[in-house]
Formats: structure tokens, C-alpha cells, sequence
């Protein structure tokens, strides 16, 4: 029996989801009356991981995040891996706004993870590694307490555990 239990904690996308849930709010634009004549659009480039949107107004703006942020809670992809830029002023006055999809965990996120890990007074460790970070512990009730807790907590990205031992 091992002396150590550990997991750890990544925060992923898949981009196949995503990819369904574009070309889903591409058809739905395409089909909403209140963007006919329009030239808004949703465009997702995989390989920088970004999803262009282009509205004539703020209102379709909002309008067209409404549609994205739908189609991702309906794909099951959270909305927090999405990094909006922004708006700018795109061609003949029309407005464009681009979205970063976060995948894995950037390093001055996983140091504050880990400080809110530290901050919860559960007797675990914590490593640092690459885009994931690692806890470890001699009890699993530890482990199973910091899961707990992190679900609780409103962490800015989403957060998965993965490699329970």
C-alpha cells in the first residue's frame, strides 16, 4: 500500500466541444431574425485557440456572446475558459471582439491555487508542475477535503481533477 496519495488539478477545453459549439451558434446566427442583413459572425481559429465575434452594434454584440455562451453551457464547456479582449473597431463601423480559449493552468494562476490550497489549513502538498499542479498527501479524506473545497471555491478558471492515486 502506498504511503502517498495524490491527484491532480488541470484545467482543460476540449476543442472538439468548442468546435461543436461554434459551428452550433454559427447556425443559430444564421437563423435568428433579428440578425438578417447582418454581417455579424462567429469565427473560431483552433489553431491560436480564438473565437472572433463581429457585430454591426453593441447590441448585437451582446447579442452574439449570448449565442456563444448558450451553445458552450449546452456543450458542457465552461464559460470561465473564456478570455474576452477588448472590442475594437473593425471595417465600415463595424465592431470586432475576440476571445481567447484558456487551456491548462498559466503559472501565476497555479501559484494562486496553490495558496488557496495553503489557505485552507488541510494538511496536504502541492507542486507546481508545468500546467498542472499536484497535491499530495499520506490520508485520501485529505485529498477527497481539497477536492471538496475547490468545488466550492469561485476559481476564474475551470478547474479538473485527474490522476486520483
Amino acid at each position: 500500500m502506498a504511503d502517498k496519495f495524490s491527484f491532480d488539478i488541470v484545467s482543460e477545453v476540449d476543442m472538439m466541444e468548442v468546435d461543436n459549439a461554434v459551428n452550433q451558434a454559427q447556425k443559430e446566427l444564421a437563423n435568428r431574425f433579428d440578425f438578417k442583413g447582418s454581417k455579424s459572425s462567429i469565427e473560431l481559429n483552433k489553431n491560436d485557440k480564438k473565437i472572433t465575434l463581429v457585430a454591426d452594434d453593441d447590441f448585437k454584440m451582446k447579442a452574439l456572446k449570448d449565442i456563444l455562451e448558450g451553445r458552450f453551457a449546452k456543450r458542457s464547456v465552461s464559460i470561465k475558459s473564456l478570455n474576452y479582449k477588448a472590442q475594437e473597431n473593425a471595417f465600415e463601423g463595424y465592431i470586432r471582439q475576440t476571445a481567447e480559449i484558456i487551456s491548462g493552468l498559466p503559472t501565476d494562476k497555479a501559484k494562486e491555487l496553490s495558496k488557496i490550497i495553503r489557505d485552507s489549513k488541510i494538511k496536504v502538498q502541492t507542486q507546481i508542475d508545468g500546467t498542472k499542479v499536484k497535491v499530495i498527501s499520506p490520508k485520501k479524506d485529505d485529498l477527497q477535503q481539497v477536492i471538496a473545497y475547490l468545488k466550492e471555491v469561485s476559481f476564474s478558471l475551470p478547474l479538473q481533477f485527474t490522476n486520483y492515486r
